[in-house]
């Protein structure tokens, strides 16, 4: 039976299995908010955490001195589920859409063992040059790294 029709489970959440890489990030007790939750700005740092980190660990981004760049164009978030300081996190990535100077990361937030996702969201780099800022196409590095992380 396909994971999306098993019993209990939410067509409408994303599964660890539609995520190529999985990144584990533990919560810290300041980033609940007053409602005893994570705040929902942090779950946008958790994106970042994982994708930078995967990239760092790729050796497609040298964060002191790489000549292009990722800067946030876009992003959005859709919250399913609370998470909550001490819970173990895991962050699944995949690239969605890679264009000439652009890509679309996806990433989900999975609580503990669950296999549906608390939280999904996106975000847009357009690749820049550090100096001008301006666009510029993918270095081939990266487009090789990111292939790898594209949704099946």
């Amino acid at each position: 039976m396909p994971e999306t029709s098993k019993p209990g489970l939410d067509p409408a959440r994303a599964r660890r299995a539609a995520f190529p890489r999985h990144v584990p990030i533990g919560t810290r007790w300041g980033d609940n908010d007053v409602y005893g939750h994570v705040n929902n700005v942090v779950y946008y740092a958790f994106f970042d955490t994982a994708v930078n980190g995967l990239l760092v660990e790729a050796g497609a981004l040298d964060v002191a001195a790489s000549a292009v760049i990722g800067l946030v164009v876009e992003t959005g978030c859709r919250y399913h589920a609370p998470i909550a300081f001490p819970d173990a996190v895991t962050a699944g990535v995949r690239v969605a859409r890679i264009g000439r100077s652009s890509v679309r990361y996806e990433i989900a937030l999975f609580r503990e063992d669950e296999a549906e996702a608390s939280a999904e969201g996106f975000f847009v780099h357009v690749y820049v040059d550090r100096g001008t800022r301006r666009p510029v196409p993918l270095p081939e590095r990266l487009r090789t790294v990111l292939e790898g992380w594209t949704a099946a």
